[in-house]
């Protein structure tokens, strides 16, 4: 159970962490802009309220998925890539990219 939680937690955490992926540039490959992105944490949870409170809400109550995103923001690009790939591989992650569209277009905005 506890194993459980944690990756929906860490789910939670990278769908958000992709969320941090607004640069304002188009790119051809959503993943570049997401493992570019510069959005800082507060950045990411500002646009993240102002797109979907209850999912913002979730990660409020995940210092999980709240550290994945941080050690996700503080890593080096080719992390940042090995990471995101492993988020997008995760089915409880699926149902938040939605929610990850919204925020990688506005997080710079914040």
């Amino acid at each position: 159970m506890r194993q459980s939680l944690a990756k929906l937690a860490a789910g939670i955490g990278g769908a958000a962490l992709a969320l941090s992926a607004a640069t304002g540039v188009a790119s051809a490959d959503p993943m570049d802009a997401i493992i570019n992105t510069t959005c800082n944490y507060g950045q990411v949870m500002a646009a993240l309220n102002a797109s979907d409170p209850a999912a913002a809400q979730q990660l409020n109550s995940s210092p999980v998925a709240q550290s994945y995103i941080r050690q996700f923001l503080a890593s080096p690009p080719p992390k940042r890539q090995q990471m995101a790939q492993q988020v997008q591989a995760m089915p409880s992650a699926q149902k938040y990219f939605s929610t990850i569209e919204n925020v990688a277009v506005s997080c710079n905005n914040y």
